[in-house]
C-alpha cells in the first residue's frame, strides 16, 4: 500500500496502524478473500479482518458489500484510548452508521503510534486497473469526529467505457490526486502539531497555584522534547527525565505521571503545592507541576548520583556500591527527613511510598527521600481518613491493607523494611532456588532467632563494617517492621536510637515472634515476586500502579 517495504514489514519500528479496504487477495499477506476489510498493525498481514459488509440494525443480519461495485461507501474508524478498543464500521453512503461494527478488537495503540504521527490515505492498484476516490473525511482527537454532510460531497465520476482513455490522464490523475491529498494532510498535521505540542490543561482554580506551575513549553525545551537519551527511569506510574531550565540553568528531574480521572485532582495538586514548600536537607525539593492532556508533570531538584537501589543491586564487579559508613549515613538521613515530615512540619505528611528507588543521592552521597506523588497531608492531631491503599509490595504494613488508613506508623513500617534492605542488600520480597517466596523481614527475623544476625549482612561489604552498628540497625529495622503498629517506635524515637540518645528497648523472642508473610496472606494480600514497583491494593489483590525512579 506504499506504507512499508518487504524489509520493514512487521517491524515495530515502522509505527504503522492502518485500516485496509482490499479488492485483491494476496496470499503472502494471508488475505481471507478479494473483498475484505482489515486492521493492520506494523504489518500488511491483518491483525483482524472480515468480508466486506455491515450488520443490519433491525435484525442483526449481515449484508454483503462489494468494494469494487463502483458505489460510494462510508467507513468509520474509531479508537478509545481508555478501553483501547478499535472499531471499524462500513456501510453504503446514506445509511445511518450501524450499531454493530464490522471489526472490533482491543489493542494499545499508544505503544504503536509515535509522536508525531501522520494521518492520511494510501492506495495501490495491484495487477488490475482501478481508480480509488476519497470524497470526504473527518477527524477528531479526544472527541467524536465531526459528522460529514453527505449532501455536500462530490459525486463519483461516471466513466464512459466506450470512450478511449487517455494514457496521460491515467498516469497524471492518480499522481495529482495523491499529491493533493498528501499536501492537505501535511498542512493539517503541521497545523495540529503546532497547536498541540505545547497545549496545557488549565482550569480556573489553578490560578491560586500560579507560582508553582511550570509552562509545558519550558519543560519540553528543558528535556529536549522528552527524548529517550534524557530518560532517568521509568515505571508503571510514569517516566522521569533529566532537564535543564533554560532561563535559570537549574538542573531538574521531570516526572510525567498519567492520570485518567479528574476526581480529586484539585486536592491532589493542592497537596503537591503544599509539599513544595517543605525544605529539609534529606528531602528532594519538589519545585512545582504542570498539567497537559492526561498527564500530570512533577518537577524536582535533580540528584546527580541517582537512586539508592542502583547501588544496592548492582551486579557487575565494576558497578558502584556503598560501604557501611555510607549506608549508615543514608539510613540516618532518611530517618531525619521522615521525622521532619511526621512531626516537625506544619502538617503531618505521610509519604506512603518509602523504598530504595525513591531515595536519591546528592553529589555528597547523602540520602534524600523523594517522589511525593503518593503523599497525603492532614492536620496535627487529626484522624487520617481511609483512602485506597497505595504503596509498594513488601513495604505495606498489615493494618494499612486491612483499614486503608495511611499513618506515620505505616511509614515507620516501610522505613523498617528499608533499613533491612539497605543493610542486607536484599529486596523486600525474596525467592529461593526452589521458587518459594518469603519476605526479607521474616528472613532477618529468623537470623535473629538463630543468633546469626550478621550473616544477613550484604556480602558486598566484604567484612568491612562495624558489627555493633549492623546488629543495632537490623534490630531497629525489625522493631519498626513489627506487625503491630503499637509496638513500633515513632520516627523521633528511631532518630534517638540511631544517634545514641535513647537506648534500644530489650527485645525478647516473644516480642518478635511473628511471620509477616503468613499475616499478610491471612489479611487477603497475595504477595507476588516483583522488582518492588508501587502498587494500589484493593479487596485483597494487587495491581501495578507505580514504579520507582
Amino acid at each position: 500500500m506504499g506504507l512499508t517495504n518487504a524489509q520493514d514489514n512487521g517491524n515495530k519500528t515502522n509505527h504503522m496502524f492502518a485500516v485496509e479496504l482490499d479488492t485483491v487477495q494476496n496470499l503472502e499477506f494471508h488475505d481471507i478473500n478479494a473483498n475484505h476489510v482489515g486492521i493492520d498493525i506494523y504489518t500488511l498481514s491483518s491483525f483482524q479482518s472480515n468480508a466486506t459488509g455491515y450488520y443490519h440494525d433491525s435484525n442483526g443480519s449481515f449484508q454483503n458489500l462489494s468494494l469494487n461495485s463502483g458505489e460510494a461507501m462510508q467507513v468509520w474508524v474509531e479508537y478509545d484510548g481508555e478501553t483501547m478498543l478499535i472499531n471499524v464500521t462500513i456501510a453504503p453512503l446514506g445509511i445511518v452508521k450501524p450499531n454493530k461494527p464490522l471489526l472490533s478488537c482491543v489493542y494499545d495503540l499508544s505503544m504503536v503510534l509515535a509522536e508525531p504521527s501522520y494521518i492520511g490515505f494510501s492506495s495501490a492498484t495491484g495487477p488490475g486497473n482501478s481508480r480509488h476516490y476519497v470524497l470526504g473525511w473527518s477527524f477528531g482527537i479526544n472527541r467524536p469526529a465531526p459528522v460529514i454532510d453527505i449532501a455536500k460531497l462530490p459525486k463519483l465520476p461516471k466513466l464512459d467505457s466506450n470512450k478511449p482513455r487517455s494514457k496521460v490522464l491515467e498516469i497524471t490523475l492518480p499522481i495529482a490526486s495523491a499529491a493533493l491529498v498528501l499536501a492537505v494532510g501535511i498542512a493539517l498535521i503541521l497545523l495540529v502539531r503546532r497547536r498541540l505540542r505545547y497545549t496545557e490543561l488549565r482550569e480556573d482554580w489553578e490560578s491560586e497555584f500560579g507560582p508553582h506551575r511550570f509552562a509545558y513549553k519550558d519543560l519540553f525545551h528543558a528535556t529536549k522534547g522528552f527524548k529517550d537519551k534524557h530518560l532517568l527511569g521509568a515505571g508503571g506510574f510514569g517516566m522521569v527525565y533529566r532537564g535543564q531550565l533554560q532561563k535559570s540553568g537549574v538542573e531538574v528531574a521531570v516526572k510525567k505521571v498519567s492520570h485518567g480521572s479528574k476526581q480529586g485532582m484539585k486536592e491532589f495538586i493542592a497537596e503537591i503545592v503544599s509539599i513544595g514548600r517543605i525544605r529539609h536537607r534529606n528531602l528532594v525539593q519538589l519545585l512545582g507541576y504542570c498539567r497537559r492532556k492526561d498527564e500530570l508533570i512533577l518537577v524536582y531538584d535533580y540528584m546527580p548520583n541517582g537512586s539508592l537501589d542502583k547501588y544496592l543491586y548492582s551486579e557487575g564487579d565494576d558497578d558502584p556500591t556503598l560501604d557501611w559508613g555510607q549506608r549508615f549515613r543514608i539510613i540516618k538521613g532518611v530517618a531525619s527527613g521522615l521525622h521532619f515530615l511526621h512531626e516537625r512540619w506544619e502538617k503531618v505528611v505521610v509519604h506512603r511510598d518509602i523504598k530504595s528507588s525513591n531515595v536519591l543521592l546528592d553529589k555528597e552521597m547523602n540520602g534524600r527521600l523523594g517522589d511525593f506523588g503518593l503523599a497525603k497531608l492532614y492536620e496535627h492531631g487529626a484522624n487520617p481518613q481511609t483512602t485506597r491503599v497505595v504503596g509498594t509490595t513488601g513495604y505495606l504494613a498489615p493494618e494499612l491493607v486491612r483499614t486503608g488508613k495511611a499513618t506515620p506508623f505505616t511509614d515507620v513500617f516501610a522505613f523498617g523494611t528499608f533499613m533491612l534492605e539497605v543493610t542486607c542488600g536484599q529486596r523486600p520480597i525474596k525467592q529461593d532456588e526452589q521458587g518459594n517466596q518469603f519476605l526479607l523481614v521474616d528472613w532477618v527475623l529468623q537470623h535473629w532467632h538463630d543468633e546469626t544476625l550478621l550473616e544477613a549482612l550484604d556480602p558486598k561489604l566484604k567484612g568491612e563494617y562495624n558489627s555493633d552498628e549492623v546488629r543495632f540497625v537490623l534490630q531497629i529495622g525489625l522493631l519498626c517492621a513489627h506487625p503491630s503498629a503499637t509496638a513500633r517506635p515513632s520516627m523521633q524515637q528511631v532518630l534517638q536510637y540511631l544517634d545514641g540518645e535513647l537506648p534500644l528497648p530489650e527485645m525478647t523472642r516473644s516480642d518478635l515472634s511473628f511471620n509477616m508473610l503468613a499475616l499478610l496472606q491471612k489479611k487477603g494480600l497475595h504477595v507476588m515476586s516483583c522488582p518492588c514497583s508501587s502498587t494500589m491494593v484493593s479487596a485483597g489483590t494487587i495491581s501495578d500502579l507505580s514504579g520507582g525512579r
